[in-house]
């Protein structure tokens, strides 16, 4: 069966406690071990020192070591910390054989078990003669023991040391230290279970944002982009929540225009086929006879629906990034002066009067594509032929500001309001006075040439002109180079 992200958050959850609070059980022990030991050690190496000037009086008296032989002294590790059976001056030692190490009053060994504890009947104390024999008690050679010296008039006479008090615990002590550990292991539990009833619901809580943003990803997936995912908070899963609501706008606000560019296609479609249709058929009932007039108005319709599709296609390229560029460097006045030529005959008919103003040079070099430039001319001067008013002007101004060459399209009344500035720019938008078919255009130029300024990395604007009409901003960048 697959686990959830909820399980496997709270298993791993789970997991990295329990292995932090075993890993802190284990150091816990060693600690308490290491620092009772030490402190066991501690307080023997302080009392040690006693022990050895009572050794020493002890010698003094005898003269030898051999009391130590018949009743050798035994410390105690318990919570008093004592020494008992060392034969101070004032007692007297019996006679009898020296025999070996910790022999009884007839030189016989006692057996010594397996245990560590029971082979030092004297407990950890260890006492050498001059030489470092082995005069009570006995080491290893590996173990580390601290000796002190004892003196007898300014003469060493032996040492004296202790084993590790781990081996010679007072009964008190092991029962401290075993109530130590079962608490620390009892609270090592008691953590885990903690973790084990809170870390569930902890999961869910932080998975409560993936799996809502799970079903708004089906959501979307399933084409409803009105689905937005709730974000208050302000770590990573809040941003990601945002950048998911921020995407579901965007396909959104994508699904509308895409929606109401099926439907302003289809508009603009249907009515130059309409026409087309509608005096098809007048001439073939005899409605109308074919004339030459007729078949201008067929022809005219006709060149209508072709300038549409091909407005069409071409949009599509830009949009898609086919739409090829050939740049550079050109003449950017030589461009727009060229191109205002082909158009100066119409706007005479209009009776529009045109004019170029060039603010400081003759030449200004730009790396452009000069199709696409001429594209882009040819699209501001055809709005400015059709919505410009009989006996008006159109002044094209180019200036140089900060290493950019900015050109204005400036056309007399009539203007365009406020609200329609920020739509012109808008695919098959028209301002609402000017939406007939017979002047008005596809609505599809100023798209067009949007592209064409982006493609050439400028900006294009649209503003309130002096003149009372509409000024076109366009701002293309120059190499250094370029003036003349």
């Amino acid at each position: 069966m697959r686990m959830g992200i909820t399980y496997r958050l709270f298993f791993s959850i789970l997991g990295a406690t329990a292995l932090a609070v075993f890993s802190l059980f284990l150091i816990m022990l060693w600690s308490i071990d290491r620092g009772f030991y030490e402190y066991l050690r501690t307080m023997g190496q302080n009392r040690l020192e006693q022990v050895a000037g009572d050794l020493g009086q002890a010698y003094e008296q005898h003269g030898n070591w051999d009391f130590l032989k018949i009743d050798p002294p035994r410390v105690d590790l318990g919570p008093r910390w004592e020494i008992r059976g060392l034969k101070m001056p004032s007692q007297q030692i019996p006679e009898g054989p020296t025999g070996g190490w910790n022999a009884d009053m007839h030189g016989h060994h006692p057996p010594r078990p397996h245990g560590f504890e029971d082979e030092q009947p004297n407990g950890p104390l260890i006492v050498l003669n001059a030489d470092r024999q082995p005069v009570v008690g006995f080491y290893r050679k590996d173990e580390k023991i601290n000796f002190l010296p004892i003196t007898v008039r300014s003469q060493t006479v032996g040492f004296v040391g202790l084993l590790s008090p781990k081996h010679f615990l007072h009964p008190m002590q092991v029962r401290f230290l075993s109530q130590q550990k079962y608490a620390l292991a009892f609270a090592a539990a008691g953590m885990v279970f903690v973790v084990v009833i809170t870390s569930l619901p902890l999961a869910r809580r932080l998975v409560r944002p993936i799996t809502a943003m799970a079903g708004a990803t089906q959501d979307i997936a399933s084409g409803r982009y009105t689905t937005r995912i709730p974000a208050s908070s302000s770590d990573e899963l809040g941003l990601l929540a945002r950048d998911f609501n921020a995407m579901a706008s965007t396909l959104e606000k994508h699904e509308k225009e895409r929606q109401q560019w099926i439907a302003d296609i289809s508009h603009e479609l249907r009515t130059p086929v309409a026409v087309l249709q509608g005096e098809v058929e007048q001439l073939l009932d005899g409605i109308s006879p074919i004339t030459p007039d007729a078949i201008h108005s067929l022809h005219g319709e006709t060149l209508r629906l072709k300038r549409l599709v091909e407005d069409l296609y071409q949009l599509s390229l830009s949009d898609s990034g086919a739409l090829t560029y050939r740049k550079e460097k050109l003449d950017l006045i030589e461009v727009l002066s060229s191109s205002m030529e082909n158009y100066r005959a119409e706007f005479g008919r209009k009776d529009i009067t045109l004019g170029l103003n060039v603010s400081e040079m003759s030449k200004v070099r730009v790396v452009a594509d000069r199709e696409r430039l001429k594209q882009l001319f040819a699209n501001l001067f055809e709005n400015s032929l059709r919505y410009t008013d009989p006996g008006g002007e159109l002044i094209v101004d180019v200036a140089f500001i900060n290493g950019s060459v900015v050109i204005d399209f400036q056309d007399s009344k009539p203007g365009v309001s406020d609200k329609d500035l920020d739509k012109l720019f808008d695919r098959l938008y028209r301002v609402e006075t000017s939406r007939n078919r017979t002047s008005g255009g596809s609505g599809l130029g100023l798209s067009i040439s949007k592209n064409i300024v982006e493609a050439h990395e400028g900006t294009i604007s649209a503003h309130h002109s002096r003149l009372g009409g509409l000024l076109i901003r366009i701002t293309l960048p120059i190499s250094e180079d370029s003036r003349e």
